[in-house]
């Protein structure tokens, strides 16, 4: 199957891209990178394309590094969560750590 081609226009360019993509997420893509840009160029005054186009490209990602950290910190504490809720359940059970590890154990071992 040969790789969709989607025309977008940004900072008034206009692009056509191909890949494997939906379409109209390639287009949400193309409408984000376009506003970050429009937003860049209203508060540069006088700036080129490529300045724009690298300003964009640093806040775009320094959200994106942002958001890694904010779900990386959310698994760690979702993990300790789960770790704790785990344990009180197996204290309510009137299951220990040490009766875990000799109920795991192999005969003869």
């Amino acid at each position: 199957m040969e790789p969709a081609s989607v025309t977008v226009t940004i900072y008034g360019s206009e692009y056509t891209l191909k890949g494997d993509a939906d379409p109209e997420y390639v287009r949400e893509v193309a409408r984000f990178v376009d506003e970050r840009m429009q937003e860049v160029a209203g508060k540069v005054s006088a700036a080129a394309l490529g300045k724009v186009a690298i300003l964009a490209a640093v806040n775009i990602a320094d959200e994106l590094l942002r958001e890694k950290r904010l779900r990386l910190e959310t698994e760690a504490a979702l993990e300790d969560r789960s770790i704790q809720m785990a344990r009180l359940l197996d204290a309510e059970m009137g299951l220990s750590s040490a009766e875990d590890e000799c109920d795991n154990a192999l005969p003869g071992t």
